[in-house]
């Protein structure tokens, strides 16, 4: 994927060391950036993508073909049920 296919707030998952994360775009990052003591050489020939962990809070730049696209859970039959329940 390119990163003109990811924005802010889509829902990602990447696999670390730890196993696969989930988390969420920020932004789209085109310069270099520190990101505490890690650099990330990013340009706008090599743009990387900043996103934050679900579990941890954590921010990390990653490569656009690092990342993949989660998709929307499904929605639970309890809120399928209030949502009936309300229309009625």
């Amino acid at each position: 994927m390119t990163t003109k296919d990811f924005k802010a707030g889509d829902k990602v998952s990447w696999n670390s060391t730890q196993g696969k994360v989930m988390g969420t775009v920020k932004k789209k990052l085109t310069a270099p950036t520190d990101i505490k003591t890690h650099h990330v050489a990013a340009s706008p020939d090599n743009p990387q993508l900043l996103v934050e962990s679900a579990k941890s809070g954590k921010l990390a730049a990653h490569k656009p073909t690092a990342l993949h696209r989660v998709k929307a859970e499904p929605k639970t039959a309890k809120t399928a049920k209030t949502i009936t329940k309300k229309r009625a």
